[in-house]
Protein backbone atom coordinates (compact mmCIF):
# COMPACT_ATOMS: atom_id res chain seq x y z
CA UNK A 1 0.00 0.00 0.00
CA UNK A 2 1.61 3.24 -1.15
CA UNK A 3 0.55 6.27 0.92
CA UNK A 4 3.25 8.57 -0.47
CA UNK A 5 2.46 11.84 -2.18
CA UNK A 6 4.38 14.80 -3.56
CA UNK A 7 3.75 18.32 -2.27
CA UNK A 8 5.60 21.22 -3.93
CA UNK A 9 8.27 18.78 -5.00
CA UNK A 10 8.67 17.40 -1.48
CA UNK A 11 8.24 13.64 -1.21
CA UNK A 12 5.93 12.89 1.73
CA UNK A 13 5.45 9.44 3.25
CA UNK A 14 1.72 10.15 3.56
CA UNK A 15 -0.59 13.16 3.00
CA UNK A 16 -0.75 14.40 6.63
CA UNK A 17 1.00 17.71 7.36
CA UNK A 18 0.62 19.18 10.84
CA UNK A 19 -0.34 22.85 10.44
CA UNK A 20 1.19 25.85 12.17
CA UNK A 21 -0.03 25.87 15.75
CA UNK A 22 1.08 25.39 19.36
CA UNK A 23 1.56 21.74 18.37
CA UNK A 24 4.53 22.78 16.24
CA UNK A 25 5.97 25.30 18.69
CA UNK A 26 8.30 22.99 20.65
CA UNK A 27 10.95 20.47 19.72
CA UNK A 28 9.50 17.68 21.88
CA UNK A 29 6.00 18.08 20.48
CA UNK A 30 7.30 17.98 16.90
CA UNK A 31 9.34 14.86 17.60
CA UNK A 32 6.20 13.20 18.98
CA UNK A 33 4.27 14.15 15.86
CA UNK A 34 6.97 12.63 13.67
CA UNK A 35 7.04 9.44 15.76
CA UNK A 36 3.29 9.01 15.25
CA UNK A 37 3.47 9.35 11.49
CA UNK A 38 3.30 13.03 10.54
CA UNK A 39 4.68 13.45 7.03
CA UNK A 40 5.73 17.10 7.53
CA UNK A 41 5.25 19.96 9.95
CA UNK A 42 4.58 23.66 9.50
CA UNK A 43 6.24 25.53 12.34
CA UNK A 44 4.32 28.04 14.44
CA UNK A 45 4.09 31.40 12.67
CA UNK A 46 6.71 34.10 12.91
CA UNK A 47 5.16 37.54 12.43
CA UNK A 48 6.59 40.44 10.45
CA UNK A 49 6.37 42.61 13.58
CA UNK A 50 8.61 40.17 15.44
CA UNK A 51 11.10 40.20 12.59
CA UNK A 52 11.14 43.97 12.26
CA UNK A 53 11.74 44.35 16.01
CA UNK A 54 9.13 47.02 16.57
CA UNK A 55 5.42 47.61 16.01
CA UNK A 56 5.68 50.00 13.07
CA UNK A 57 2.66 51.62 11.49
CA UNK A 58 1.41 49.81 8.42
CA UNK A 59 -1.46 50.71 6.12
CA UNK A 60 -3.51 47.62 6.80
CA UNK A 61 -5.32 45.86 9.59
CA UNK A 62 -3.48 42.64 10.43
CA UNK A 63 -6.10 40.47 12.09
CA UNK A 64 -4.99 39.44 15.55
CA UNK A 65 -5.02 35.64 15.70
CA UNK A 66 -4.62 35.18 11.95
CA UNK A 67 -2.21 32.35 12.64
CA UNK A 68 -5.37 30.37 13.18
CA UNK A 69 -5.70 29.83 9.45
CA UNK A 70 -6.05 26.06 9.66
CA UNK A 71 -7.55 25.87 13.12
CA UNK A 72 -4.25 26.80 14.73
CA UNK A 73 -5.80 27.51 18.15
CA UNK A 74 -2.97 29.88 18.93
CA UNK A 75 -2.94 33.64 19.04
CA UNK A 76 -0.62 36.56 18.62
CA UNK A 77 0.41 37.43 22.20
CA UNK A 78 -0.06 40.99 23.38
CA UNK A 79 3.50 41.51 24.59
CA UNK A 80 6.40 43.74 23.71
CA UNK A 81 8.06 42.26 20.67
CA UNK A 82 11.75 41.90 19.98
CA UNK A 83 13.87 40.37 17.30
CA UNK A 84 14.93 37.73 19.82
CA UNK A 85 11.85 35.81 18.69
CA UNK A 86 13.04 35.74 15.10
CA UNK A 87 16.54 34.64 16.08
CA UNK A 88 15.18 31.84 18.27
CA UNK A 89 13.01 30.71 15.35
CA UNK A 90 16.11 30.22 13.21
CA UNK A 91 17.84 28.25 15.97
CA UNK A 92 14.75 26.02 16.33
CA UNK A 93 14.89 25.24 12.63
CA UNK A 94 18.55 24.25 12.72
CA UNK A 95 17.94 21.90 15.64
CA UNK A 96 14.90 20.32 13.99
CA UNK A 97 16.67 19.78 10.69
CA UNK A 98 19.49 17.98 12.50
CA UNK A 99 17.08 15.62 14.25
CA UNK A 100 14.04 15.11 11.99
CA UNK A 101 13.67 12.95 8.90
CA UNK A 102 10.52 14.75 7.66
CA UNK A 103 10.25 18.12 5.88
CA UNK A 104 10.10 21.25 8.02
CA UNK A 105 8.10 24.18 6.62
CA UNK A 106 8.43 27.67 8.09
CA UNK A 107 5.37 29.92 8.45
CA UNK A 108 5.76 33.63 7.70
CA UNK A 109 2.86 35.89 8.66
CA UNK A 110 2.91 39.37 7.14
CA UNK A 111 1.66 41.61 4.37
CA UNK A 112 3.33 45.05 4.43
CA UNK A 113 6.30 46.12 2.36
CA UNK A 114 9.10 45.79 4.85
CA UNK A 115 12.37 44.11 5.66
CA UNK A 116 10.65 40.97 6.86
CA UNK A 117 10.89 39.44 3.38
CA UNK A 118 14.68 39.34 3.74
CA UNK A 119 14.12 37.03 6.69
CA UNK A 120 12.93 34.42 4.20
CA UNK A 121 16.53 34.09 3.01
CA UNK A 122 17.64 33.43 6.58
CA UNK A 123 14.97 30.72 6.84
CA UNK A 124 16.33 29.08 3.71
CA UNK A 125 19.89 29.26 5.05
CA UNK A 126 18.72 27.71 8.33
CA UNK A 127 17.56 24.68 6.34
CA UNK A 128 13.77 24.84 6.01
CA UNK A 129 12.39 22.76 3.16
CA UNK A 130 9.73 25.30 2.21
CA UNK A 131 8.06 28.52 3.35
CA UNK A 132 4.36 29.00 3.94
CA UNK A 133 3.08 32.57 3.62
CA UNK A 134 0.10 33.45 5.78
CA UNK A 135 -1.04 36.76 4.31
CA UNK A 136 -4.13 37.96 6.14
CA UNK A 137 -5.37 41.40 5.20
CA UNK A 138 -8.72 42.81 6.31
CA UNK A 139 -9.62 45.81 4.09
CA UNK A 140 -11.61 48.04 6.45
CA UNK A 141 -11.43 51.18 4.29
CA UNK A 142 -14.50 51.37 2.02
CA UNK A 143 -12.38 53.24 -0.54
CA UNK A 144 -9.98 50.32 -0.92
CA UNK A 145 -10.34 48.70 -4.32
CA UNK A 146 -10.29 44.91 -4.58
CA UNK A 147 -7.38 45.13 -7.00
CA UNK A 148 -5.33 46.94 -4.37
CA UNK A 149 -5.91 44.08 -1.96
CA UNK A 150 -4.88 41.52 -4.54
CA UNK A 151 -1.78 43.55 -5.30
CA UNK A 152 -0.67 43.38 -1.64
CA UNK A 153 -0.82 39.59 -1.74
CA UNK A 154 0.96 39.31 -5.06
CA UNK A 155 3.73 41.72 -4.11
CA UNK A 156 4.39 39.79 -0.91
CA UNK A 157 4.80 36.56 -2.88
CA UNK A 158 6.94 38.20 -5.56
CA UNK A 159 9.24 39.75 -2.97
CA UNK A 160 9.79 36.53 -1.05
CA UNK A 161 10.35 34.64 -4.29
CA UNK A 162 13.10 37.11 -5.17
CA UNK A 163 14.97 36.11 -2.00
CA UNK A 164 14.60 32.31 -1.95
CA UNK A 165 14.74 29.32 -4.27
CA UNK A 166 12.93 26.83 -2.01
CA UNK A 167 9.19 26.13 -2.50
CA UNK A 168 6.68 28.76 -1.37
CA UNK A 169 3.09 27.97 -0.40
CA UNK A 170 0.40 30.59 0.11
CA UNK A 171 -2.38 30.09 2.62
CA UNK A 172 -5.36 31.53 0.77
CA UNK A 173 -8.67 32.72 2.13
CA UNK A 174 -11.94 31.95 0.38
CA UNK A 175 -13.13 35.55 0.12
CA UNK A 176 -11.55 36.73 -3.12
CA UNK A 177 -14.21 37.61 -5.70
CA UNK A 178 -12.51 35.32 -8.24
CA UNK A 179 -10.57 32.67 -6.31
CA UNK A 180 -9.62 30.73 -9.44
CA UNK A 181 -7.98 33.70 -11.14
CA UNK A 182 -6.34 34.81 -7.89
CA UNK A 183 -4.92 31.32 -7.52
CA UNK A 184 -3.35 31.60 -10.95
CA UNK A 185 -1.95 35.06 -10.16
CA UNK A 186 -0.34 33.76 -6.97
CA UNK A 187 1.30 30.93 -8.88
CA UNK A 188 2.47 33.32 -11.59
CA UNK A 189 3.92 35.52 -8.83
CA UNK A 190 6.11 32.65 -7.66
CA UNK A 191 4.08 30.38 -5.37
CA UNK A 192 4.53 26.63 -5.75
CA UNK A 193 1.50 25.61 -3.72
CA UNK A 194 -1.80 26.82 -2.27
CA UNK A 195 -3.35 25.92 1.08
CA UNK A 196 -7.13 25.97 0.83
CA UNK A 197 -8.13 27.67 3.07
CA UNK A 198 -7.06 29.96 5.88
CA UNK A 199 -9.44 29.63 8.81
CA UNK A 200 -10.34 33.12 10.10
CA UNK A 201 -11.11 33.97 13.67
CA UNK A 202 -14.77 34.58 14.48
CA UNK A 203 -16.06 38.01 15.50
CA UNK A 204 -18.76 38.24 18.15
CA UNK A 205 -20.26 40.75 20.59
CA UNK A 206 -19.91 40.35 24.34
CA UNK A 207 -23.28 41.62 25.57
CA UNK A 208 -22.16 41.55 29.21
CA UNK A 209 -19.08 43.74 28.76
CA UNK A 210 -20.40 45.52 25.65
CA UNK A 211 -17.40 45.01 23.43
CA UNK A 212 -16.35 43.10 20.35
CA UNK A 213 -14.53 39.82 20.76
CA UNK A 214 -12.56 37.51 18.51
CA UNK A 215 -12.82 33.82 19.18
CA UNK A 216 -11.32 30.67 17.74
CA UNK A 217 -13.76 27.88 16.94
CA UNK A 218 -12.35 24.37 16.52
CA UNK A 219 -13.16 22.98 13.10
CA UNK A 220 -15.13 19.87 12.21
CA UNK A 221 -15.40 17.75 9.11
CA UNK A 222 -18.43 19.84 8.13
CA UNK A 223 -16.09 22.77 7.52
CA UNK A 224 -14.37 21.13 4.54
CA UNK A 225 -16.89 22.20 1.92
CA UNK A 226 -15.01 25.15 0.38
CA UNK A 227 -11.68 23.33 0.48
CA UNK A 228 -13.17 20.37 -1.38
CA UNK A 229 -14.96 22.62 -3.86
CA UNK A 230 -11.87 24.57 -4.84
CA UNK A 231 -9.50 21.61 -4.86
CA UNK A 232 -11.90 19.99 -7.32
CA UNK A 233 -12.08 23.15 -9.44
CA UNK A 234 -8.36 23.90 -9.49
CA UNK A 235 -7.09 20.34 -9.95
CA UNK A 236 -4.98 20.13 -13.13
CA UNK A 237 -5.68 23.80 -13.85
CA UNK A 238 -2.52 25.08 -12.18
CA UNK A 239 1.11 24.08 -12.23
CA UNK A 240 1.15 23.92 -8.45
CA UNK A 241 0.38 21.72 -5.48
CA UNK A 242 -2.88 21.94 -3.54
CA UNK A 243 -3.21 21.34 0.18
CA UNK A 244 -6.65 21.00 1.82
CA UNK A 245 -7.02 22.68 5.18
CA UNK A 246 -9.81 23.47 7.65
CA UNK A 247 -11.91 20.56 8.88
CA UNK A 248 -9.50 17.68 8.20
CA UNK A 249 -10.13 15.41 11.18
CA UNK A 250 -10.56 11.82 9.96
CA UNK A 251 -9.30 9.37 7.34
CA UNK A 252 -12.53 9.99 5.43
CA UNK A 253 -11.70 13.71 5.27
CA UNK A 254 -8.30 12.87 3.79
CA UNK A 255 -9.86 10.56 1.21
CA UNK A 256 -12.30 13.28 0.15
CA UNK A 257 -9.49 15.80 -0.15
CA UNK A 258 -7.35 13.46 -2.26
CA UNK A 259 -10.24 12.58 -4.57
CA UNK A 260 -11.01 16.28 -4.98
CA UNK A 261 -7.47 16.90 -6.16
CA UNK A 262 -5.39 17.81 -3.10
CA UNK A 263 -1.80 16.61 -2.84
CA UNK A 264 -1.76 16.85 0.95
CA UNK A 265 -3.83 17.98 3.92
CA UNK A 266 -3.15 20.02 7.04
CA UNK A 267 -4.46 18.78 10.38
CA UNK A 268 -4.54 20.59 13.72
CA UNK A 269 -7.84 20.52 15.63
CA UNK A 270 -8.13 16.73 15.74
CA UNK A 271 -4.57 16.50 17.08
CA UNK A 272 -5.24 19.10 19.74
CA UNK A 273 -8.23 17.05 20.83
CA UNK A 274 -6.87 13.51 20.52
CA UNK A 275 -3.11 13.88 20.75
CA UNK A 276 -0.36 12.97 18.30
CA UNK A 277 -1.38 9.29 18.35
CA UNK A 278 -4.43 10.31 16.31
CA UNK A 279 -2.18 10.46 13.23
CA UNK A 280 -1.29 6.80 13.62
CA UNK A 281 -4.96 5.86 14.02
CA UNK A 282 -6.02 7.89 10.97
CA UNK A 283 -3.31 6.31 8.82
CA UNK A 284 -4.38 2.82 9.90
CA UNK A 285 -8.00 3.57 9.01
CA UNK A 286 -6.89 5.12 5.72
CA UNK A 287 -4.97 2.01 4.76
CA UNK A 288 -7.85 -0.29 5.75
CA UNK A 289 -10.29 1.67 3.60
CA UNK A 290 -7.94 1.61 0.62
CA UNK A 291 -7.46 -2.14 0.92
CA UNK A 292 -11.22 -2.72 1.08
CA UNK A 293 -11.80 -0.54 -1.99
CA UNK A 294 -8.78 -2.03 -3.78
CA UNK A 295 -6.79 1.17 -4.10
CA UNK A 296 -3.05 0.57 -4.25
CA UNK A 297 -1.86 4.14 -3.84
CA UNK A 298 -2.80 7.71 -2.98
CA UNK A 299 -1.79 8.77 -6.48
CA UNK A 300 -4.36 6.39 -7.95
CA UNK A 301 -7.27 8.21 -6.30
CA UNK A 302 -5.94 11.76 -6.57
CA UNK A 303 -8.37 14.00 -8.47
CA UNK A 304 -10.71 11.13 -9.32
CA UNK A 305 -13.78 13.16 -8.32
CA UNK A 306 -12.56 16.59 -9.45
CA UNK A 307 -14.03 18.80 -12.15
CA UNK A 308 -11.10 18.00 -14.41
CA UNK A 309 -13.35 15.53 -16.21
CA UNK A 310 -15.93 18.12 -17.32
CA UNK A 311 -15.38 20.72 -20.04
CA UNK A 312 -17.51 23.36 -18.32
CA UNK A 313 -17.02 23.27 -14.53
CA UNK A 314 -19.09 26.43 -13.99
CA UNK A 315 -22.13 24.92 -15.70
CA UNK A 316 -21.63 21.68 -13.79
CA UNK A 317 -21.55 23.53 -10.46
CA UNK A 318 -24.60 25.60 -11.42
CA UNK A 319 -26.56 22.47 -12.36
CA UNK A 320 -25.75 20.82 -9.04
CA UNK A 321 -26.76 23.98 -7.20
CA UNK A 322 -30.12 24.13 -8.99
CA UNK A 323 -30.76 20.43 -8.41
CA UNK A 324 -29.99 20.76 -4.69
CA UNK A 325 -32.34 23.70 -4.17
CA UNK A 326 -35.08 22.08 -6.22
CA UNK A 327 -34.85 18.86 -4.23
CA UNK A 328 -34.78 20.79 -0.96
CA UNK A 329 -37.90 22.75 -1.88
CA UNK A 330 -39.86 19.55 -2.41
Amino acid sequence: MDLTTTYMGLKLKNPIIVGASPLTATYDSIKELEANGAAAVVLHSIFEEQINHELHEIDHFLFKGSEDYAEALGYFPEVTLSNLESQNYLEEIKKLKENLSIPVIASLNGVSKGGWQEYAKKLESAGVDAIELNITYIPTDIETDAREVEKLYLEAVETVRAYVSIPIAVKMNAYFSAPAQMSKKLIDAGANGLILFDRPVHVDIDLENLNATQTITPSSSNDMSESLRWCAILYKKLNASLCASTGVNTHEDILKAMMSGADAVQMVTALKKNGAVHIKEVLANLQTWMEEKEYISIEQMKGSISLHHTTNPAAYQRANYMRLLTDYRY
